[in-house]
This record gives C-alpha cells, sequence and structure tokens, in this order.
C-alpha cells in the first residue's frame, strides 16, 4: 500500500509540473506570433 501511495505522489507531481511546462510553452508561442505581426512595441 505504501508504494502505491508513492507512486501516485510522484505521478501527482510529474503531471503537475508537465502543466506548468505546456502553459509556458503556449504563452512563448503566442508572443512570438505577437512579435510576427510586425506592430511596432509587440516585441
Amino acid at each position: 500500500m505504501k508504494n502505491l501511495l508513492k507512486i501516485f505522489a510522484i505521478s501527482s507531481l510529474l503531471i503537475l509540473s508537465a502543466c506548468n511546462t505546456i502553459e509556458g510553452a503556449g504563452k512563448d508561442v503566442g508572443s512570438v506570433g505577437d512579435c510576427a505581426d510586425g506592430v511596432k512595441g509587440n516585441c
């Protein structure tokens, strides 16, 4: 039972960290799109 709890805790942490990484990547892609539109001051 303890091993199952450890596995659950570790997998939960990995999933949460992946969500933060995906959100950050989405923001980066969005900022590149803002830069590419050619409007002065977006970069």
